[in-house]
């Protein structure tokens, strides 16, 4: 499954590039007009102003890639107790989609393969 994320200080994309998959794609803001047209997992890290997660926002709007989105992980710090996964909690309510992972900072060899596990189970 494709893999799309979104990351502010690189720690989401050090996480993806330890999952060594094939094409993902990063949400940079500047193409927002950007459809992925296949079924793909959205990885998000914490941030409670929205200002800052608008680029995922953007990307979730346009053309079909909303309906594309199979499944949502999100990453942050637990030391911010209710902020952990918080910009992943709320796409998850806004889309109506799960969340299937969840993890800290930019992974552990550990993550990585529970993310696999999530992604296969989601892909059954």
């Amino acid at each position: 499954m494709k893999v799309v994320y979104f990351t502010v200080t690189g720690q989401t994309r050090r996480f993806v590039k330890k999952l060594a998959v094939s094409d993902p794609y990063e949400i940079d803001g500047i193409d927002p007009e950007h459809e992925v047209n296949e079924p793909f997992v959205l990885i998000v890290p914490s941030y409670s102003d929205p200002a800052i997660t608008e680029p995922v926002d953007e990307f979730l709007s346009y053309g079909t890639n909303s309906k594309n989105l199979k499944g949502i992980i999100g990453n942050g710090n637990r030391n911010f107790a209710e902020l952990f996964i918080i910009t992943a909690k709320e796409l998850a309510h806004k889309y109506q989609k799960p969340i299937i992972y969840a993890f800290e900072f930019n992974g552990t060899p550990r993550d990585v393969e529970n993310f696999r596990k999530a992604v296969k189970k989601l892909e059954s």
